[in-house]
């Protein structure tokens, strides 16, 4: 329940905040707020929509298939949650200033269209966003119901402060929120990872690197709260193997240390990209070498070893 809430309250807070920050200038300017809220109804309705055709697609298709599909979710999702992450950075304190501008600019031209569009593209990211995050939370949730739950509360809890900023009778420090909230996804997006993986074995796609590394489910008995947190939370199973142990450090390790540099120490833009550049190099470079370096297993080896060494089938 605690990562889907954090999502909804997270992702939901950043629509929000959008949404509220347009509309606080347009009433300020008298300007009329039909045309936002239409475009915001239209993201919201598309944003659903969007999840639930993906959830509708998943559920009829035969059990690899699936797998194959989870992994493209889970893939897709880290990636929206880390983009957004690093974009919330490096970009809340000025947030405000930016929307007005848009919102100036858009008001300018004397008609509430280019509003609607703007609402409608801004709650539309935010929603696919959301969608596709928390489909792939509730596909390694130990309990669906209490993940909705969870999603739903998050969501809510965003809109009443959204409403309450709107108001004026609420204010926080959205930096030290994104921050915080932002340190919190990270892990929860190392567990996409990780999870992200173990589908991508079970779907045929990932056989190497398939050597169990630790138990834990002495840390993490079925049914506790130990294994809510670890499981269900951070995302890592009682029987991580190696390639799912190695892309969880992978991810995390440069997404916390990214997090946790100082702002005033971080690289200039010209530094920055050819930092970028350099790492996609090494992790190329290092994927070749894992490629080269690890046997792939022959399909004898495979059958043999099935009973024994495959991950445990999830439950749905």
């Amino acid at each position: 329940m605690l990562p889907t809430f954090v999502i909804g309250l997270r992702e939901g807070l950043e629509a929000v905040l959008i949404v509220t920050i347009v509309a606080t200038f347009l009433r300020q300017n008298g300007a009329r707020l039909r045309g936002l809220w239409i475009g915001v109804a239209a993201g919201v309705a598309l944003s659903i929509a969007v999840g639930v055709v993906l959830d509708l697609v998943e559920q009829s298709l035969p059990q690899a298939e699936q797998e194959a599909l989870e992994t493209v979710i889970g893939a897709v999702a880290v990636v929206f949650v880390t983009g957004m992450i690093l974009w919330m950075r490096g970009h809340a304190r000025t947030m405000k200033r930016e929307l007005e501008a848009h919102a100036a600019d858009a008001l300018a031209t004397g008609t509430t269209t280019a509003l609607a569009v703007m609402a409608f593209l801004a709650v539309l990211r935010e929603g696919f966003e959301t969608a596709v995050f928390l489909l792939a939370t509730f596909q390694h949730a130990t309990s669906a119901p209490t993940a909705v739950s969870g999603a739903v509360l998050g969501i809510a809890s965003a809109i009443v402060l959204g409403w309450l900023m709107f108001a004026g009778g609420v204010r926080i420090n959205l930096q030290r929120f994104f921050t915080i909230t932002g340190l919190f996804l990270v892990f929860v997006a190392a567990g996409l990872v990780l999870f992200a993986f173990r589908t991508a074995h079970e779907a045929g796609w990932v056989n190497v690197g398939q050597g169990r590394t630790v138990d834990l489910s002495w840390l993490a008995p079925n049914g506790s709260v130990r294994s809510a947190l670890v499981t269900g939370v951070l995302g890592i199973p009682a029987d991580p193997r190696v390639v799912e142990v190695l892309a969880w450090a992978a991810y995390l390790v440069p997404m916390l240390a990214l997090m946790l540099w100082p702002a005033s120490r971080l690289p200039g833009h010209a530094t920055a990209q050819r930092l970028r550049v350099g790492g996609a190099a090494v992790a190329a470079v290092a994927a070749v070498a894992l490629l080269l370096a690890v046997p792939m297993p022959s399909r004898s080896a495979t059958a043999a070893t099935a009973a024994t060494a495959a991950p445990p089938t999830r439950s749905r």
